[in-house]
């Protein structure tokens, strides 16, 4: 007999299951039964991701609270589930949002703290200004948030972050360890980690005692630089500009029509050539991201289409350090190095060695290896989340409590108007005589990102009534996970996430598992054509009807646009409820549609037609 454990990835609970969410569980489900039948010793256990904005927003709406509207939704969407008669264990049924899940979340971060891999810093931030709440960059797509859409704003902001950096290396690495994952789920996590080896060059501003520090992949093409580019974000514009000329910048390139324009703004700053005796000029771009090295690159336009574009928009020098012909330029591609006279003759491998090497015998370099990963931010502005165990005094200081203190609540009678964090308004919660100090102090009102609920939850599965976080003995005997079921949609956010907190909790706690999930399946989603009035309101599947060649609302009769097929989702209402389904059709052919019309790992249009 064999211990497997078998998990999909848990639900949020807003209210009803949709088709898609049973395709999900249909396939754990089928996976659960069959080592089951085999004689093995299988957990298969449900639980609700259970925090998080979505829910304040829905009590605002329906004049209800969170918590009463998550454990109504809890409730209802537990029973559709067990209509589907599948195989679960109930027994070890949590949600993040109760006190015996989230209490223990608290101590993993004090351990977290205390291991140094929990830590606070002023740091420009992503700013959703329509949830008004911090998001990780992870959570940011295309400038915009992850869940609104709304243009993400940068802010500075003091908040805690995760040392997810300290571990970058391995993740990557252990990627090659993971041969039960979908390839494309890998490639995605290596992007994003996004390791670049090359060389840091320290670049003197004329006249002032400070340098900029760059990382480049191409040192080989030094000889070539002939600007630098710094992100609007970027030190050196709060130490030597005025608020307002920084303003001023922003604005020119929020102004920007064609977001592939190349905009840049010169400042009265220029920069000492590393080798060469001349000076070069200093540019704040639109293209230059604050998370690439420290946020400055030189510019070889030569050989960059980036900054050729840029340089012939400012009319900058080009000048050919890699051997072609003139109208190949700009030629990006590997060659003789030629116009340099330390590395003239070399092909791109050899020049760079020679180069680095260089940098470092004259101090003004180094090799380096850079990051696209940074530490993930998991403060929150908002209430319906874990309260983060920390507290403020008056002198600034702060002190992260005690296990002992613990569990921090969250205080069910607050005040939500959608303006911002109700704890922030909650003084009775908020203040407090700190037990150690006799001091007056103030507990922390930002929560945790959901995403630090979801990390770890799979552990919290395997003994979901022990007095601490889990049993080491259970985790050695049950992890990792040998099958996790889930969309590939989370292959950055809470995968990666995962394989953070596990890696830390084996170095924290002394474990020996240091990957959460064996084999990863994903999925095909269950898509359906969606339908909107013409004032632009989403319409759900059966509130259309058809009726003498046109598509009608039921109750108004008001016109209704057909649109594309799309992902089940409730923000679209393109869903279809399977409670109906299964009293029209049985829980069998239900089941059976949900795994037979495609393969599971490919999209299924749902169709009634398919289902009779």
């Amino acid at each position: 007999m064999q211990k497997k454990y078998i998990l999909e990835m848990f639900p949020y609970p807003s209210g009803n299951i949709h088709m898609g969410h049973v395709r999900n569980y249909v396939i754990g489900d089928i996976c659960a039964r069959y080592h089951k039948l085999k004689g093995d010793e299988v957990i298969h256990p449900m639980g609700w991701d259970a925090f998080g904005l979505p829910a304040e927003n829905a009590a605002i709406q329906f004049d209800t609270h969170p918590q009463d509207w998550t454990l109504t939704n809890i409730e209802n969407m537990k029973n559709q589930l067990k209509n589907l008669d599948l195989d679960l264990d109930w027994e070890r049924e949590l949600a993040t949002c109760n006190k015996d899940y989230y209490q223990y979340q608290q101590e993993i971060f004090i351990d977290l703290y205390n291991a140094g891999l929990a830590y606070k810093k002023d740091a420009l931030v992503n700013w959703d200004p329509e949830d008004q709440t911090v998001l990780a960059n992870e959570q940011v797509i295309d400038g915009k948030g992850w869940r609104t859409g709304a243009t993400v704003e940068q802010k500075v902001l003091s908040q805690w972050f995760f040392k997810i950096t300290d571990y970058a290396e391995e993740l990557l690495n252990d990627l090659e360890k993971l041969t039960l994952w979908p390839e494309k789920v890998k490639t995605m996590q290596k992007n994003w980690i996004g390791k670049s080896v090359g060389a840091e060059i320290e670049f003197k501003i004329n006249g002032k005692k400070d340098s900029l520090k760059i990382f480049t992949t191409r040192p080989d093409t030094i000889y070539g630089a002939t600007f630098i580019a710094v992100s609007v974000n970027h030190k050196i514009l709060s130490k030597y500009l005025e608020i307002s000329e920084i303003n001023k910048i922003k604005e020119i390139f929020k102004k920007s029509i064609n977001e592939k324009e190349k905009i840049g703004y010169l400042l009265n700053l220029k920069c000492e050539h590393p080798i060469l005796n001349k000076e070069i000029p200093i540019y704040v771009a639109n293209f230059v991201l604050d998370n690439y090295g420290e946020g400055a690159i030189f510019g070889c336009p030569a050989h960059d289409e980036r900054d050729y574009e840029f340089a012939i928009k400012y009319n900058l020098p080009i000048i050919k350090v890699i051997k072609c012909e003139d109208e190949d330029l700009p030629y990006a591609q590997e060659g003789v190095v030629i116009n340099s006279p330390l590395l003239d003759g070399l092909k791109k491998i050899e020049a760079i060695k020679k180069i680095t090497n260089y940098f470092e015998e004259k101090n003004i370099g180094k090799k380096s290896v850079n990051y696209k990963l940074r530490d993930w931010g998991v403060s929150r502005q908002r209430y319906w989340g874990c309260p983060i165990p920390v507290i403020y005094y008056d002198d600034g200081t702060f002190r992260v409590l005690d296990k002992s203190e613990l569990p921090v609540l969250l205080p069910y009678d607050v005040k939500l108007d959608g303006k911002g964090n109700a704890l922030l308004k909650h003084d009775h919660w908020r203040k407090m005589v700190c037990p150690k100090t006799n001091k007056i102090a103030f507990r922390e009102t930002d929560t945790f990102d959901t995403f630090v609920d979801s990390s770890w939850y799979y552990i919290r599965f395997l003994n979901n009534k022990l007095d601490m976080p889990f049993d080491p003995k259970e985790v050695s005997a049950f992890l990792p996970v040998d099958k996790y079921i889930g969309g590939i949609e989370h292959a950055i956010l809470h995968l990666l996430y995962s394989r953070f907190f596990m890696k830390a909790l084996r170095d924290i706690y002394k474990l020996d598992v240091g990957e959460p999930f064996k084999q990863l399946f994903t999925q095909g989603m269950i898509t359906h054509k969606t339908y909107r009035t013409e004032s632009e309101e989403w319409v759900m599947p059966k509130e259309v009807i058809f009726n003498d060649g046109k598509l009608l609302r039921k109750k108004t009769k008001e016109v209704i646009n057909e649109g594309p097929s799309e992902k089940m989702s409730k923000s679209k209402k393109n869903v279809v409820e399977p409670d109906e389904i299964l009293q029209n059709y049985g829980i069998d052919a239900t089941r059976f549609f949900m795994i037979s019309d495609s393969p599971p790992d490919r999209e299924l249009e749902w169709t009634d037609e398919g289902i009779q």
